[in-house]
Protein backbone atom coordinates (compact mmCIF):
# COMPACT_ATOMS: atom_id res chain seq x y z
CA UNK A 1 0.00 0.00 0.00
CA UNK A 2 1.47 3.56 -1.05
CA UNK A 3 -0.44 5.73 1.34
CA UNK A 4 -1.36 8.32 -1.48
CA UNK A 5 -4.66 6.55 -1.65
CA UNK A 6 -5.43 3.49 -4.11
CA UNK A 7 -3.10 1.04 -5.02
CA UNK A 8 -1.09 0.55 -8.50
CA UNK A 9 -3.79 -1.14 -9.88
CA UNK A 10 -6.29 1.87 -9.63
CA UNK A 11 -8.55 0.29 -6.84
CA UNK A 12 -7.29 -0.01 -2.85
CA UNK A 13 -7.58 -3.00 -0.90
CA UNK A 14 -10.79 -3.69 0.86
CA UNK A 15 -12.45 -6.08 3.61
CA UNK A 16 -15.55 -6.83 4.80
CA UNK A 17 -16.31 -7.65 8.77
CA UNK A 18 -19.32 -9.89 8.69
CA UNK A 19 -20.99 -11.21 12.35
CA UNK A 20 -22.35 -14.28 13.30
CA UNK A 21 -25.46 -12.27 14.93
CA UNK A 22 -26.34 -8.54 15.24
CA UNK A 23 -24.13 -7.12 18.14
CA UNK A 24 -21.45 -9.60 17.08
CA UNK A 25 -18.76 -7.28 17.67
CA UNK A 26 -18.42 -5.90 13.80
CA UNK A 27 -18.42 -2.05 14.18
CA UNK A 28 -16.19 -2.14 16.61
CA UNK A 29 -13.69 -4.71 15.40
CA UNK A 30 -14.34 -2.47 11.70
CA UNK A 31 -12.99 0.78 13.75
CA UNK A 32 -9.99 -1.38 15.38
CA UNK A 33 -8.72 -2.37 12.05
CA UNK A 34 -9.11 1.54 11.12
CA UNK A 35 -6.82 2.82 13.79
CA UNK A 36 -4.53 -0.09 13.46
CA UNK A 37 -3.90 0.46 9.66
CA UNK A 38 -4.00 4.39 9.81
CA UNK A 39 -1.46 3.77 12.82
CA UNK A 40 0.73 2.06 9.97
CA UNK A 41 0.49 4.71 7.95
CA UNK A 42 -1.99 3.95 5.11
CA UNK A 43 -4.71 5.84 3.71
CA UNK A 44 -7.73 3.95 5.29
CA UNK A 45 -12.01 4.80 5.30
CA UNK A 46 -14.82 2.30 6.32
CA UNK A 47 -18.00 1.93 4.59
CA UNK A 48 -21.17 0.28 5.48
CA UNK A 49 -23.97 -0.15 2.59
CA UNK A 50 -27.02 -0.36 4.70
CA UNK A 51 -27.52 0.67 8.31
CA UNK A 52 -30.20 0.55 10.17
CA UNK A 53 -30.11 3.47 13.68
CA UNK A 54 -31.78 6.03 14.97
CA UNK A 55 -28.22 7.26 15.97
CA UNK A 56 -27.37 9.49 12.93
CA UNK A 57 -25.09 12.43 12.25
CA UNK A 58 -24.32 15.19 10.08
CA UNK A 59 -21.27 15.31 8.17
CA UNK A 60 -19.67 18.90 6.95
CA UNK A 61 -21.68 18.94 3.24
CA UNK A 62 -24.76 18.28 5.45
CA UNK A 63 -25.13 14.77 4.92
CA UNK A 64 -26.82 12.22 7.29
CA UNK A 65 -25.35 8.98 7.83
CA UNK A 66 -25.36 6.62 11.04
CA UNK A 67 -22.97 7.33 13.91
CA UNK A 68 -21.10 4.63 13.83
CA UNK A 69 -19.15 5.05 10.17
CA UNK A 70 -18.50 8.68 12.07
CA UNK A 71 -17.03 6.60 14.82
CA UNK A 72 -15.08 4.60 12.18
CA UNK A 73 -14.08 7.83 10.11
CA UNK A 74 -12.79 9.22 13.18
CA UNK A 75 -11.15 5.85 13.93
CA UNK A 76 -9.49 6.13 10.59
CA UNK A 77 -8.78 9.60 11.15
CA UNK A 78 -10.59 10.99 7.75
CA UNK A 79 -13.69 13.47 7.70
CA UNK A 80 -16.89 11.55 7.15
CA UNK A 81 -18.99 11.30 4.48
CA UNK A 82 -22.20 10.43 2.89
CA UNK A 83 -20.11 7.83 0.65
CA UNK A 84 -19.79 5.59 4.26
CA UNK A 85 -22.92 4.82 4.52
CA UNK A 86 -25.10 5.65 1.17
CA UNK A 87 -28.05 3.55 3.04
CA UNK A 88 -29.65 4.49 6.09
CA UNK A 89 -32.23 2.81 7.74
CA UNK A 90 -34.07 4.85 10.82
CA UNK A 91 -37.12 3.17 12.30
CA UNK A 92 -40.19 4.55 13.29
CA UNK A 93 -42.01 1.92 14.02
CA UNK A 94 -42.05 -2.37 14.34
CA UNK A 95 -42.46 -2.19 10.42
CA UNK A 96 -41.72 1.08 8.57
CA UNK A 97 -38.94 3.01 8.40
CA UNK A 98 -37.57 6.79 7.22
CA UNK A 99 -35.39 5.74 3.67
CA UNK A 100 -32.04 7.69 4.08
CA UNK A 101 -30.27 7.76 0.42
CA UNK A 102 -26.63 9.14 0.43
CA UNK A 103 -27.60 11.40 3.47
CA UNK A 104 -30.91 12.57 2.48
CA UNK A 105 -34.69 11.39 3.31
CA UNK A 106 -36.28 9.87 0.20
CA UNK A 107 -39.18 8.17 1.59
CA UNK A 108 -40.79 6.14 4.20
CA UNK A 109 -41.09 2.23 3.72
CA UNK A 110 -42.18 -0.79 5.48
CA UNK A 111 -40.09 -4.26 5.76
CA UNK A 112 -42.06 -5.74 3.00
CA UNK A 113 -41.57 -2.59 0.52
CA UNK A 114 -37.74 -2.39 1.38
CA UNK A 115 -36.80 -6.15 1.06
CA UNK A 116 -39.20 -7.40 -1.31
CA UNK A 117 -39.01 -6.69 -4.99
CA UNK A 118 -39.80 -3.57 -6.52
CA UNK A 119 -43.62 -2.65 -6.51
CA UNK A 120 -43.89 -4.30 -3.37
CA UNK A 121 -44.75 -1.34 -1.30
CA UNK A 122 -47.91 -0.72 0.76
CA UNK A 123 -50.20 1.73 0.00
CA UNK A 124 -49.10 5.34 1.30
CA UNK A 125 -45.30 4.60 1.23
CA UNK A 126 -42.93 6.44 -0.29
CA UNK A 127 -41.38 4.06 -2.91
CA UNK A 128 -37.51 5.46 -4.23
CA UNK A 129 -35.81 3.89 -7.23
CA UNK A 130 -38.12 0.86 -7.18
CA UNK A 131 -37.02 -1.04 -4.33
CA UNK A 132 -33.72 -2.20 -2.18
CA UNK A 133 -32.50 -4.35 -5.50
CA UNK A 134 -31.86 -1.30 -7.77
CA UNK A 135 -29.90 0.02 -4.63
CA UNK A 136 -27.15 -2.15 -5.28
CA UNK A 137 -25.57 0.00 -8.26
CA UNK A 138 -25.56 3.23 -5.94
CA UNK A 139 -23.70 0.95 -2.92
CA UNK A 140 -21.24 -0.34 -5.26
CA UNK A 141 -20.47 3.11 -6.90
CA UNK A 142 -20.40 4.69 -3.31
CA UNK A 143 -16.89 1.54 -2.45
CA UNK A 144 -15.58 2.22 -5.75
CA UNK A 145 -15.08 5.66 -5.13
CA UNK A 146 -13.40 5.05 -1.63
CA UNK A 147 -11.36 2.47 -3.15
CA UNK A 148 -10.05 4.56 -5.60
CA UNK A 149 -9.33 8.03 -3.42
CA UNK A 150 -8.07 5.11 -0.12
CA UNK A 151 -5.33 2.24 0.14
CA UNK A 152 -8.05 0.35 1.81
CA UNK A 153 -11.77 0.50 2.67
CA UNK A 154 -13.03 -1.82 5.23
CA UNK A 155 -16.43 -3.02 5.50
CA UNK A 156 -19.24 -3.51 7.98
CA UNK A 157 -21.58 -6.34 7.32
CA UNK A 158 -24.99 -5.72 8.89
CA UNK A 159 -26.72 -8.65 11.07
CA UNK A 160 -25.25 -12.07 10.10
CA UNK A 161 -24.50 -12.78 6.01
CA UNK A 162 -27.05 -16.33 6.49
CA UNK A 163 -30.14 -14.41 7.10
CA UNK A 164 -30.80 -16.70 3.41
CA UNK A 165 -34.81 -15.60 3.56
CA UNK A 166 -32.66 -12.00 2.67
CA UNK A 167 -29.75 -13.03 0.65
CA UNK A 168 -31.55 -12.41 -2.82
CA UNK A 169 -31.72 -8.84 -2.53
CA UNK A 170 -28.64 -8.15 0.14
CA UNK A 171 -26.71 -5.31 -0.41
CA UNK A 172 -24.69 -4.97 2.64
CA UNK A 173 -23.22 -8.51 3.32
CA UNK A 174 -22.46 -11.07 0.30
CA UNK A 175 -24.50 -9.23 -1.81
CA UNK A 176 -21.71 -6.00 -1.19
CA UNK A 177 -18.92 -8.54 -0.98
CA UNK A 178 -19.51 -10.59 -3.94
CA UNK A 179 -19.86 -7.48 -6.35
CA UNK A 180 -16.87 -5.95 -5.31
CA UNK A 181 -14.88 -9.18 -4.95
CA UNK A 182 -13.84 -8.44 -0.99
CA UNK A 183 -12.69 -11.50 1.07
CA UNK A 184 -14.94 -11.38 4.28
CA UNK A 185 -14.03 -12.42 8.41
CA UNK A 186 -16.84 -13.56 10.08
CA UNK A 187 -16.81 -11.96 13.77
CA UNK A 188 -18.60 -14.14 16.59
CA UNK A 189 -18.98 -13.15 20.16
CA UNK A 190 -18.15 -16.13 22.03
CA UNK A 191 -19.62 -14.51 25.25
CA UNK A 192 -22.69 -15.46 24.09
CA UNK A 193 -22.12 -19.34 23.89
CA UNK A 194 -22.13 -21.14 20.89
CA UNK A 195 -19.46 -19.66 18.75
CA UNK A 196 -18.20 -22.68 16.80
CA UNK A 197 -21.27 -23.81 15.75
CA UNK A 198 -22.19 -20.02 14.69
CA UNK A 199 -19.11 -20.27 12.60
CA UNK A 200 -19.47 -23.53 11.34
CA UNK A 201 -23.87 -22.87 10.59
CA UNK A 202 -22.48 -18.71 9.17
CA UNK A 203 -20.45 -20.86 6.70
CA UNK A 204 -22.69 -23.76 5.66
CA UNK A 205 -25.63 -21.68 5.44
CA UNK A 206 -24.04 -19.58 2.35
CA UNK A 207 -24.09 -20.73 -1.64
CA UNK A 208 -20.92 -22.08 -3.00
CA UNK A 209 -20.37 -18.54 -4.25
CA UNK A 210 -20.78 -16.65 -1.32
CA UNK A 211 -18.52 -19.31 0.79
CA UNK A 212 -15.65 -18.82 -1.96
CA UNK A 213 -15.09 -15.09 -0.61
CA UNK A 214 -15.38 -16.57 3.66
CA UNK A 215 -11.61 -16.32 4.58
CA UNK A 216 -11.53 -16.70 8.07
CA UNK A 217 -13.25 -16.17 11.60
CA UNK A 218 -12.16 -13.89 14.47
CA UNK A 219 -13.46 -14.42 18.02
CA UNK A 220 -14.44 -11.72 20.10
CA UNK A 221 -15.09 -10.95 23.69
CA UNK A 222 -13.00 -14.13 24.90
CA UNK A 223 -12.42 -14.29 28.93
CA UNK A 224 -10.03 -16.82 30.21
CA UNK A 225 -6.96 -18.93 28.90
CA UNK A 226 -6.78 -19.14 25.20
CA UNK A 227 -4.62 -22.20 25.15
CA UNK A 228 -8.24 -23.91 26.00
CA UNK A 229 -9.60 -22.60 23.03
CA UNK A 230 -7.22 -23.49 20.49
CA UNK A 231 -8.25 -27.31 20.11
CA UNK A 232 -11.58 -25.97 18.82
CA UNK A 233 -9.93 -23.65 16.93
CA UNK A 234 -7.91 -25.97 15.39
CA UNK A 235 -11.03 -28.66 14.41
CA UNK A 236 -13.09 -25.76 13.20
CA UNK A 237 -10.08 -25.05 10.85
CA UNK A 238 -10.36 -28.42 9.99
CA UNK A 239 -14.32 -28.53 9.15
CA UNK A 240 -13.93 -25.02 6.91
CA UNK A 241 -11.01 -24.75 5.90
CA UNK A 242 -10.50 -21.41 7.10
CA UNK A 243 -8.42 -20.26 9.63
CA UNK A 244 -9.18 -18.09 12.86
CA UNK A 245 -6.98 -14.49 12.40
CA UNK A 246 -7.47 -13.67 15.57
CA UNK A 247 -9.01 -14.21 19.21
CA UNK A 248 -9.68 -10.72 20.74
CA UNK A 249 -10.74 -10.32 24.84
CA UNK A 250 -13.25 -9.15 26.33
CA UNK A 251 -12.35 -5.27 26.66
CA UNK A 252 -14.29 -3.51 29.69
CA UNK A 253 -16.29 0.00 28.75
CA UNK A 254 -15.24 0.53 25.32
CA UNK A 255 -16.88 3.99 24.46
CA UNK A 256 -17.79 4.38 21.44
CA UNK A 257 -20.73 5.11 18.87
CA UNK A 258 -22.56 1.50 17.46
CA UNK A 259 -25.87 0.85 16.50
CA UNK A 260 -28.43 0.96 19.01
CA UNK A 261 -27.59 -1.07 21.63
CA UNK A 262 -27.79 0.12 24.78
CA UNK A 263 -25.06 -1.51 26.09
CA UNK A 264 -22.69 0.74 24.07
CA UNK A 265 -20.60 4.20 24.14
CA UNK A 266 -19.10 6.11 26.76
CA UNK A 267 -22.00 5.25 29.69
CA UNK A 268 -21.78 2.14 28.72
CA UNK A 269 -18.47 2.61 30.91
CA UNK A 270 -20.34 3.97 33.61
CA UNK A 271 -22.82 1.13 34.21
CA UNK A 272 -19.65 -1.44 33.90
CA UNK A 273 -16.98 0.50 35.96
CA UNK A 274 -17.10 2.34 39.62
CA UNK A 275 -17.97 5.71 38.42
CA UNK A 276 -14.76 8.44 38.76
CA UNK A 277 -15.17 10.13 42.49
CA UNK A 278 -16.43 13.87 41.90
CA UNK A 279 -14.09 16.51 41.98
CA UNK A 280 -16.07 18.30 44.30
CA UNK A 281 -17.98 17.09 47.42
CA UNK A 282 -21.26 15.94 45.90
CA UNK A 283 -22.23 13.27 42.95
CA UNK A 284 -24.20 14.59 40.29
CA UNK A 285 -27.43 12.44 39.20
CA UNK A 286 -28.28 12.19 35.85
CA UNK A 287 -31.89 10.75 34.44
CA UNK A 288 -32.28 10.21 31.20
CA UNK A 289 -36.06 8.99 30.10
CA UNK A 290 -35.87 6.14 28.13
CA UNK A 291 -38.83 7.01 25.59
CA UNK A 292 -39.95 5.13 22.65
CA UNK A 293 -37.95 5.31 19.37
CA UNK A 294 -35.10 7.27 21.05
CA UNK A 295 -32.54 8.84 19.13
CA UNK A 296 -28.63 10.09 19.17
CA UNK A 297 -28.92 9.27 23.34
CA UNK A 298 -24.96 9.20 22.34
CA UNK A 299 -25.82 13.21 23.92
CA UNK A 300 -25.46 12.06 27.43
CA UNK A 301 -21.74 10.27 26.60
CA UNK A 302 -20.24 13.39 27.47
CA UNK A 303 -22.00 14.19 30.52
CA UNK A 304 -21.18 10.30 31.57
CA UNK A 305 -17.51 10.50 31.01
CA UNK A 306 -17.47 13.76 33.93
CA UNK A 307 -16.09 12.76 37.19
CA UNK A 308 -18.76 12.50 39.44
CA UNK A 309 -21.76 12.34 37.07
CA UNK A 310 -23.96 9.11 37.16
CA UNK A 311 -26.07 8.99 34.44
CA UNK A 312 -29.00 5.92 34.15
CA UNK A 313 -31.48 5.11 32.07
CA UNK A 314 -35.07 5.28 33.35
CA UNK A 315 -38.78 5.00 32.38
CA UNK A 316 -40.69 5.44 35.88
CA UNK A 317 -42.03 8.53 37.66
CA UNK A 318 -40.18 7.68 41.17
CA UNK A 319 -36.73 7.20 39.25
CA UNK A 320 -36.69 11.20 38.79
CA UNK A 321 -37.34 11.64 42.67
CA UNK A 322 -33.22 11.56 43.38
CA UNK A 323 -32.24 12.81 40.40
CA UNK A 324 -30.10 16.31 39.90
CA UNK A 325 -31.10 16.29 35.96
CA UNK A 326 -33.59 15.32 33.88
CA UNK A 327 -32.72 14.76 30.17
CA UNK A 328 -35.73 14.29 27.88
CA UNK A 329 -33.88 12.65 24.65
CA UNK A 330 -34.19 12.73 20.90
CA UNK A 331 -36.63 10.65 19.24
CA UNK A 332 -37.69 9.21 16.09
CA UNK A 333 -41.64 10.10 17.52
CA UNK A 334 -41.74 13.26 19.14
CA UNK A 335 -45.79 12.51 19.80
CA UNK A 336 -45.71 9.21 20.53
CA UNK A 337 -43.06 9.77 22.92
CA UNK A 338 -45.30 12.11 24.36
CA UNK A 339 -47.76 10.39 25.03
CA UNK A 340 -45.54 7.78 26.40
CA UNK A 341 -44.52 10.10 29.44
CA UNK A 342 -48.28 10.84 29.82
CA UNK A 343 -49.38 7.14 30.25
CA UNK A 344 -46.23 6.49 32.72
CA UNK A 345 -46.90 9.85 35.08
CA UNK A 346 -43.56 10.71 33.78
CA UNK A 347 -45.14 14.34 32.29
CA UNK A 348 -46.70 15.41 35.56
CA UNK A 349 -43.04 14.61 37.29
CA UNK A 350 -41.46 16.51 34.91
CA UNK A 351 -43.83 19.48 35.84
CA UNK A 352 -43.31 19.26 39.09
CA UNK A 353 -39.46 19.43 39.06
CA UNK A 354 -39.85 22.35 36.86
CA UNK A 355 -42.11 24.30 39.48
CA UNK A 356 -40.13 23.27 41.83
CA UNK A 357 -37.23 25.26 39.97
CA UNK A 358 -35.40 21.70 39.51
CA UNK A 359 -33.19 20.92 36.30
CA UNK A 360 -34.47 19.61 33.10
CA UNK A 361 -32.96 19.61 29.94
CA UNK A 362 -34.39 18.68 26.52
CA UNK A 363 -32.52 17.66 23.70
CA UNK A 364 -34.26 18.00 19.74
CA UNK A 365 -37.58 15.50 20.68
CA UNK A 366 -37.23 16.10 23.57
CA UNK A 367 -37.16 19.80 23.35
CA UNK A 368 -39.97 19.68 21.08
CA UNK A 369 -42.09 17.38 23.49
CA UNK A 370 -41.16 20.68 26.12
CA UNK A 371 -42.90 23.05 24.31
CA UNK A 372 -46.65 24.01 23.98
CA UNK A 373 -47.93 23.00 20.63
CA UNK A 374 -47.04 20.79 18.20
CA UNK A 375 -48.78 20.83 14.91
CA UNK A 376 -47.43 16.90 12.91
CA UNK A 377 -48.91 16.39 9.97
CA UNK A 378 -45.74 14.70 8.99
CA UNK A 379 -44.09 12.44 11.17
CA UNK A 380 -46.91 10.76 13.56
CA UNK A 381 -49.70 13.05 11.05
CA UNK A 382 -51.66 13.49 14.64
CA UNK A 383 -52.04 17.16 13.94
CA UNK A 384 -52.42 19.41 16.43
CA UNK A 385 -51.14 18.15 20.32
CA UNK A 386 -50.62 20.26 23.19
CA UNK A 387 -46.64 19.90 24.42
CA UNK A 388 -45.72 19.68 27.91
CA UNK A 389 -45.75 23.68 28.25
CA UNK A 390 -42.91 24.08 29.92
CA UNK A 391 -41.46 26.21 27.33
CA UNK A 392 -42.43 29.27 25.31
CA UNK A 393 -42.37 27.15 21.94
CA UNK A 394 -44.50 26.03 19.25
CA UNK A 395 -43.39 23.20 16.81
CA UNK A 396 -44.58 23.09 13.22
CA UNK A 397 -43.53 19.60 11.18
CA UNK A 398 -41.93 20.07 8.11
CA UNK A 399 -41.51 17.96 4.69
CA UNK A 400 -37.82 18.66 4.64
CA UNK A 401 -35.69 17.87 7.46
CA UNK A 402 -32.69 20.19 8.64
CA UNK A 403 -28.98 18.97 8.75
CA UNK A 404 -27.24 21.21 9.67
CA UNK A 405 -23.74 21.84 11.78
CA UNK A 406 -23.90 24.52 14.26
CA UNK A 407 -21.60 26.82 15.72
CA UNK A 408 -22.19 29.48 18.19
CA UNK A 409 -21.66 30.08 21.68
CA UNK A 410 -24.21 29.13 24.85
CA UNK A 411 -23.29 30.35 28.38
CA UNK A 412 -20.52 32.48 27.58
CA UNK A 413 -18.31 29.38 25.87
CA UNK A 414 -18.03 28.60 22.37
CA UNK A 415 -19.99 25.46 21.74
CA UNK A 416 -21.18 22.97 18.40
CA UNK A 417 -23.31 20.67 17.04
CA UNK A 418 -25.27 18.76 14.51
CA UNK A 419 -29.27 18.99 13.80
CA UNK A 420 -31.48 16.49 12.91
CA UNK A 421 -35.08 16.78 12.37
CA UNK A 422 -38.39 17.74 11.07
CA UNK A 423 -39.89 19.75 13.81
CA UNK A 424 -39.32 23.70 12.89
CA UNK A 425 -39.52 25.83 16.45
CA UNK A 426 -40.85 29.33 17.26
CA UNK A 427 -39.39 30.64 20.17
CA UNK A 428 -42.15 33.27 21.63
CA UNK A 429 -39.99 33.90 25.18
CA UNK A 430 -38.04 32.78 27.75
CA UNK A 431 -35.67 33.95 30.34
CA UNK A 432 -32.49 33.57 28.51
CA UNK A 433 -31.65 32.00 24.92
CA UNK A 434 -29.67 28.54 24.59
CA UNK A 435 -27.61 27.68 21.38
CA UNK A 436 -31.27 27.51 18.80
CA UNK A 437 -34.26 26.97 21.87
CA UNK A 438 -34.50 28.70 25.17
CA UNK A 439 -34.30 28.61 28.56
CA UNK A 440 -37.18 29.50 31.49
CA UNK A 441 -35.89 29.09 35.11
CA UNK A 442 -34.40 25.63 35.64
CA UNK A 443 -36.18 23.55 31.75
CA UNK A 444 -33.64 24.29 29.21
CA UNK A 445 -34.47 23.33 25.41
CA UNK A 446 -32.78 23.06 22.32
CA UNK A 447 -32.09 20.75 18.87
CA UNK A 448 -28.31 20.64 19.23
CA UNK A 449 -27.08 17.19 19.60
CA UNK A 450 -23.40 16.64 20.60
CA UNK A 451 -23.67 20.28 22.45
CA UNK A 452 -22.65 18.57 25.33
CA UNK A 453 -18.95 17.62 23.81
CA UNK A 454 -17.87 21.02 24.07
CA UNK A 455 -15.95 20.65 27.21
CA UNK A 456 -16.19 24.59 28.48
CA UNK A 457 -19.60 24.74 27.78
CA UNK A 458 -20.61 21.36 29.43
CA UNK A 459 -18.70 22.32 32.40
CA UNK A 460 -20.61 25.95 32.27
CA UNK A 461 -23.81 23.62 32.01
CA UNK A 462 -23.00 21.93 34.53
CA UNK A 463 -22.25 24.16 37.28
CA UNK A 464 -25.79 26.13 36.19
CA UNK A 465 -27.65 22.72 36.89
CA UNK A 466 -25.05 21.54 39.94
CA UNK A 467 -25.93 25.33 41.69
CA UNK A 468 -30.31 24.59 41.06
CA UNK A 469 -30.44 21.38 42.08
CA UNK A 470 -28.20 22.12 45.33
CA UNK A 471 -25.12 19.92 44.67
CA UNK A 472 -21.62 20.64 45.87
CA UNK A 473 -20.36 19.20 42.29
CA UNK A 474 -17.98 21.06 40.65
CA UNK A 475 -16.22 19.64 37.20
CA UNK A 476 -13.10 18.53 36.69
CA UNK A 477 -11.17 21.27 34.68
CA UNK A 478 -9.28 18.79 32.57
CA UNK A 479 -12.13 16.37 31.39
CA UNK A 480 -11.52 16.36 27.36
CA UNK A 481 -14.71 14.68 25.41
CA UNK A 482 -12.54 14.27 22.24
CA UNK A 483 -9.12 13.01 24.18
CA UNK A 484 -11.14 10.66 25.55
CA UNK A 485 -13.02 8.88 22.47
CA UNK A 486 -9.12 8.95 21.14
CA UNK A 487 -8.19 6.70 23.93
CA UNK A 488 -10.93 4.40 23.47
CA UNK A 489 -10.42 4.55 19.60
CA UNK A 490 -6.51 3.76 20.17
CA UNK A 491 -7.66 0.86 23.39
CA UNK A 492 -10.02 -0.40 19.68
CA UNK A 493 -6.57 -0.35 17.30
CA UNK A 494 -4.35 -2.10 20.53
CA UNK A 495 -6.70 -5.26 20.17
CA UNK A 496 -6.32 -5.69 16.87
CA UNK A 497 -2.80 -4.79 17.08
CA UNK A 498 -1.96 -7.25 19.82
CA UNK A 499 -4.55 -10.37 19.67
CA UNK A 500 -5.22 -10.63 15.98
CA UNK A 501 -3.21 -12.11 12.57
CA UNK A 502 -2.25 -8.79 11.12
CA UNK A 503 -0.22 -10.36 8.76
CA UNK A 504 -2.99 -12.01 7.54
CA UNK A 505 -5.62 -9.29 7.27
CA UNK A 506 -3.11 -7.22 5.54
CA UNK A 507 -2.49 -9.88 2.82
CA UNK A 508 -6.16 -10.26 2.79
CA UNK A 509 -6.77 -6.41 2.25
CA UNK A 510 -3.86 -6.26 -0.35
CA UNK A 511 -4.48 -9.55 -2.15
CA UNK A 512 -7.88 -10.40 -2.25
CA UNK A 513 -9.55 -13.62 -1.65
CA UNK A 514 -7.24 -16.36 -1.33
CA UNK A 515 -7.60 -19.23 -4.06
CA UNK A 516 -9.36 -22.79 -3.34
CA UNK A 517 -11.22 -22.24 -0.23
CA UNK A 518 -13.47 -25.41 0.47
CA UNK A 519 -17.34 -24.98 0.32
CA UNK A 520 -18.93 -26.55 3.47
CA UNK A 521 -21.95 -28.51 2.54
CA UNK A 522 -24.96 -28.35 2.48
CA UNK A 523 -24.76 -24.23 1.58
CA UNK A 524 -27.80 -22.71 -0.02
CA UNK A 525 -28.63 -21.60 -3.50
Amino acid sequence: MNGQGGTAGGLGGGLLVAGTTSDAGKSVVTAGICRWLVRQGVKVAPFKAQNMSLNSFVTREGAEIGRAQAMQAAAARVEPTALMNPVLLKPGGDRSSQVVLLGRPVGEMSARGYFGRAGESSPGETPYAGGREQLLGTVTDCLAELRRTHDAVICEGAGSPAEINLRRTDIVNMGIARAARLPVVVVGDIDRGGVFASFFGTTALLSKEDQALVAGYLVNKFRGDVTLLEPGLDMLRQLTGRPTLGVLPYAHGLGIDEEDGLRVSLRGAVRESVVAPPHGADVLRVAVCAVPLMSNFTDVDALAAEPGVVVRFVDRPEELADADLVVLPGTRGTVRALAWLRERGLADAVARRAAEGRPVLGICGGYQMLGEHIDDEVESKAGAVEGLGLLPVRVRFAVEKTLARPVGEGLGEPVEGYEIHHGVAEVTGGDEAFLDGCRVGSVWGTHWHGSLESDAFRRAFLRRVAADAGRAFVPAPDTRFGALREEQLDRLGDLIEEHADTGALLRLIEKGVPEGLPFVPPGTP
